[in-house]
């Protein structure tokens, strides 16, 4: 399997996780999909009042030097943490 067709099966597994991740780790998986699928931001930023969309795109130019194959890769495993987490969650309980 490549890397594209194995990023492309976690963002699908990461719609299955049993426990919805913090808004950090949703921030980081944000900005990796971002720039694994569109490249570096090429927005600007928004307005202090559009606190949520200015989250995202900090996030997002938070990894904008990371080339796609890097960005595929660091969201591949940061899904498999949010997965093994949820994993040893659910079964601690």
């Amino acid at each position: 399997m490549g890397l594209k067709e194995e990023f492309e099966e976690h963002a699908e597994k990461v719609k299955t996780l049993t426990t919805k991740p913090s808004d950090a780790d949703l921030l980081i998986l944000y900005g990796l999909f971002k720039q694994a699928t569109v490249g570096p931001v090429t927005t600007s930023r928004p307005g202090m009042f559009s606190m949520k969309e200015r989250a995202k795109w900090d996030a997002w130019k938070a990894v904008e030097t990371k080339s796609t194959d890097e960005a595929m890769s660091d969201y591949i495993t940061k899904v498999k943490q949010l997965m093994e987490a949820a994993e040893a969650s659910a079964a601690s309980t």
